[in-house]
C-alpha cells in the first residue's frame, strides 16, 4: 500500500514537471498550442469615400477615417487580416470613375486590404463595365510600379501618370470569386475572362501571416445574383463551391478558413443564406457576410462557424479575435464594431487621395452638367430620410423625388410637349441616401439616386417615359398597397396622382380610391383631382430601373395584376432605351440630375415646407374597419375570393344538414 502511494505521488510530480516545460519540449504536452487570429472586415462600402451626416448631427464613414482605425488596429495586431464582403462600389459621385479609374479597388489597396469579393453592384455597369474596371485597376498598378522602380524618374513622367491615372497606387487587393463566372453564351465572355485573368481574380488563396496559413475564398449569393440581372454571369451552387474551396485550401496547408460571402443573413434560417451555408459546409471558420447590410452586434455561430457583419456604408470597422488550438477548438476573445465617425482623425494620405478622385469627377463627369462636387444647390430646414423598411406611409424624400421627375420632364426634357396627363413615379428601392437639414449639394443629390448606368455608359439611371392604361396605373398603385409589406423596395411615390388604400382589405384589392391630380409646384403642391379612365393611356415618367420593374409586375403577381409599359401608340415597349429622355444638349436626363436641378431652382429660399409634412404625399393609408373603405370598389379578385368563401360555407352547411338527417333517421335503442 505504501509503495502504491509513493508511486502515485512520484507520477504526479513527474506530470507536474512535464507540464512546466515549454510547449513543444515534449512530444505531447499537457495542453495543445494556442494560436490567436484577428480579422478586420467591412462590406457594402458602396463608394462611401467621404463622411456622411447622421441624424444625430454627427458624421459617419469616410475612407480617410477608416484608414486611421485600420492602422490603429494593426498597430495592436500586426498580423491581422483585412478583408471585405463585396459591394464596394456604387453609392457616391466617385463611382463615376468606376470603369476608367477603378477608384474603389485602388483606394482599398492603399488602405491595406488583403482580399475582397464581388457583390451585385460591381455589375451595375454590366459584365463589360466590371471587366473595364479590372483593366483600369491593373493598368494603373503596373504604371505605378514602373514609375516607382526608378527613383530618378523625370518629373514629367509623374505628371503624365497623374494626368492618366490620378493617384499613384502600386498595390491592389486580391479579388476572390468561386461561384460566379461569365456565362457561356455571353458575347463578351472572352474579354471579361481575359480581364479577370490579367487582374488575378481567383477562387481562393492562401495567405501566411504571423506563422499561420490562412485560406480565403469568395462567394456570390442567390439574391445577390438576382439583383444583378445584367451581369451576364452564371452562378453555381455556393455550398458546392465552398466545399471545393475548403478541400483545396486544407490541401494547401490552410489552418484557418475564411469565406467572404456576398449572400447575407436574414430574420429566419430560410432567408439567411450565410447561415444555411455554414450549416451545409464543414470546415469554414469565419464567414464575412455582406449584401443584406446587416449589423451583427455579436457573431452568429453556426456549425462552429463565426458569421460576422459590420453594417454598410463604412459605418464601422469590424474586428473579430479568437483563439484556436491544434485540435481546431476555437474560443471567441473579442468582437467589436468600431465606429467610423467624427471623433476619428483623417489619415492624410487617404484624404489626399480622395481629394484627387473628387477633382477627377469634376473634370470628367460633373463638368457636362455645369456643377462642381461640393456646390450648394439650396438648403433645407428639416431632414428628409429614406423610407423606413416595410412601413407603408408617405415619405418626404420620395415625394420630393417624384416631384423632381415631373418638373424635369416639363423643364429639361428637350422633346417635352403637351401630352395626355403625366404621372411620375419613384420607388423605395432606388432612394439610397438621406438629405439632411442644412446645405444641399450636388454630391448629396447624386447620393440619393446613385444607382445604375445609362445607355451612354455613364453612371446614373436615365429618366424614361412610358404609357399605361388607367387600369394599369391603378395596378401600379395596388403594387404599393399590397406588395410593400413583403417587398419593401416596391413602395412607390407618385406625383400627378393620389390614392387611398386600407390594409384590412383583400390582398391585391386594397386600393379603394384613386384619382389624377394637377401638380402646380407652388406651396400647395397639388391642385384639382380628376377621375382615372381605365381605358385611356397615361404618360408615366420614372427611372429606367423602376420602369423595368413595372414590366415584371404581371409575372411577379402570377398574373393577378396586369401591367405592361407601352409606347405612345399603345404598342408594348420592347427596349426601354427607346423611351429615354434627353436634355437640350443631347445628354441623357439622369434621375440624379433631375433632383439636383429641381433643388437648385429653389435657390436661397430653400425647400418648401410641404416636403416636411408626410400628409402632403400621394397616398392615404388606413387600417380601419370603416364600411365605406372595406366595401368600396371591389375588383374581380375580391369577388372570386368571396365566391369561394360562400361556396365553402354552403358546402359546410350542406354537410352539417346531411349529418343531422342521417343521425335523425337512425332507430333509437330500446
Amino acid at each position: 500500500m505504501k509503495f502504491r502511494r509513493f508511486s502515485a505521488f512520484f507520477l504526479a510530480l513527474l506530470l507536474a514537471a512535464l507540464c512546466a516545460l515549454p510547449v513543444g519540449a515534449v512530444a505531447e504536452g499537457c495542453t495543445q498550442e494556442t494560436n490567436v487570429t484577428t480579422i478586420l472586415f467591412t462590406h457594402d462600402l458602396h463608394s462611401h469615400f467621404l463622411p456622411q451626416p447622421t441624424a444625430e448631427g454627427g458624421e459617419s464613414g469616410g475612407y480617410a477615417r477608416l484608414k486611421t482605425v485600420i492602422d490603429g488596429e494593426r498597430a495592436m495586431n500586426p498580423d491581422a487580416l483585412l478583408v471585405d464582403g463585396g459591394d464596394f462600389s456604387i453609392g457616391s459621385l466617385i463611382q463615376t470613375l468606376y470603369t476608367t479609374q477603378a477608384a474603389e479597388l485602388r483606394t482599398m489597396g492603399a488602405m491595406g486590404y488583403d482580399a475582397v469579393t464581388i457583390g451585385n453592384h460591381e455589375f451595375d455597369h454590366k459584365g463589360v463595365g466590371f471587366a473595364e474596371m479590372l483593366n483600369s485597376a491593373k493598368a494603373a498598378q503596373q504604371a505605378a510600379v514602373g514609375l516607382l522602380l526608378v527613383d530618378a524618374r523625370p518629373l514629367e513622367n509623374m505628371d503624365a501618370y497623374r494626368e492618366r491615372f490620378g493617384p499613384v497606387t502600386p498595390v491592389l487587393p486580391t479579388l476572390l470569386e468561386a461561384n460566379y463566372a461569365p456565362a457561356d453564351d455571353n458575347p463578351d465572355r472572352a474579354f471579361i475572362r481575359s480581364a479577370m485573368e490579367d487582374y488575378g481574380v481567383t477562387d481562393c488563396m492562401t495567405l501566411e501571416r504571423g506563422g499561420v496559413t490562412y485560406g480565403l475564398f469568395g462567394l456570390m449569393g442567390v439574391d445577390s445574383d438576382e439583383c444583378a440581372p445584367t451581369s451576364g454571369f452564371t452562378r453555381t451552387d455556393a455550398a458546392e463551391a465552398a466545399k471545393r474551396c475548403v478541400e483545396t485550401l486544407k490541401g494547401e496547408g490552410a489552418e484557418i478558413i475564411v469565406c467572404l460571402s456576398h449572400s447575407g443573413t436574414g430574420d429566419s434560417l430560410a432567408s439567411s443564406e450565410d447561415e444555411e451555408l455554414a450549416k451545409a459546409v464543414d470546415g469554414i471558420d469565419v464567414i464575412v457576410s455582406g449584401h443584406t447590410h446587416s449589423t451583427l452586434a455579436e457573431p452568429l455561430v453556426v456549425n462552429d462557424t463565426y458569421i460576422v457583419s459590420s453594417g454598410p456604408y463604412c459605418q464601422n470597422l469590424g474586428s473579430l479575435t479568437f483563439s484556436w488550438d491544434d485540435g481546431g477548438e476555437k474560443r471567441l476573445l473579442d468582437y467589436r464594431l468600431i465606429p467610423i465617425d467624427e471623433t476619428v482623425a483623417e489619415n492624410p494620405e487617404i484624404a489626399g487621395l480622395v481629394e484627387q478622385w473628387k477633382d477627377m469627377v469634376g473634370e470628367t463627369y460633373l463638368a457636362r452638367y455645369g456643377l462642381t462636387y461640393d456646390e450648394v444647390l439650396t438648403h433645407s430646414d428639416y431632414d428628409l430620410n429614406t423610407p423606413a423598411s416595410a412601413v407603408q406611409e408617405n415619405n418626404g424624400l420620395g415625394t420630393l423625388v417624384s416631384d423632381a421627375f415631373l418638373w424635369a420632364d416639363r423643364t429639361l426634357n428637350a422633346a417635352y410637349a403637351d401630352s395626355p396627363h403625366t404621372v411620375s413615379v419613384t420607388a423605395d428601392g432606388v432612394l439610397r441616401a438621406n438629405l439632411p437639414a442644412g446645405d444641399l449639394t450636388a454630391a448629396m443629390a447624386f447620393d440619393v439616386l446613385s444607382m445604375g448606368v445609362g445607355e451612354d455608359g455613364t453612371s446614373g439611371f436615365p429618366l424614361v417615359a412610358v404609357y399605361l392604361t388607367g387600369k394599369e396605373l391603378k395596378a401600379a398603385m395596388e403594387v404599393d398597397a399590397s406588395v410593400t409589406p413583403i417587398m419593401p423596395a416596391a413602395q412607390l411615390y407618385m406625383s400627378g396622382a393620389k390614392y387611398a388604400f386600407n390594409t384590412k382589405r383583400m390582398f391585391f384589392n386594397r386600393v379603394y380610391d384613386a384619382a389624377l391630380t394637377d401638380v402646380t409646384f407652388d406651396e400647395s403642391g397639388t391642385g384639382n383631382a380628376y377621375e382615372i379612365d381605365d381605358n385611356a393611356l397615361y404618360r408615366v415618367v420614372t427611372g429606367m430601373y423602376s420602369a423595368q420593374m413595372l414590366g415584371t409586375v404581371k409575372s411577379k403577381s402570377m398574373g393577378l395584376l396586369s401591367l405592361e409599359p407601352k409606347q405612345a401608340n399603345g404598342t408594348p415597349v420592347t427596349d426601354f432605351a427607346d423611351c429615354i429622355l434627353y436634355d437640350a444638349n443631347g445628354n441623357e436626363l439622369k434621375e440624379w440630375y433631375a433632383l439636383a436641378a429641381y433643388l437648385e431652382q429653389f435657390g436661397e429660399d430653400g425647400l418648401p415646407d410641404r416636403y416636411a409634412d408626410p400628409a402632403n404625399g400621394c397616398k392615404q393609408v388606413s387600417d380601419s374597419f370603416a364600411p365605406g373603405q372595406l366595401l368600396a370598389g371591389w375588383n374581380g379578385i375580391t369577388w372570386v375570393v368571396l365566391g369561394i368563401v360562400l361556396l365553402i360555407l354552403a358546402l359546410i352547411l350542406l354537410l352539417i344538414r346531411s349529418l343531422r338527417r342521417r343521425s335523425g333517421g337512425k332507430s333509437r335503442p330500446r
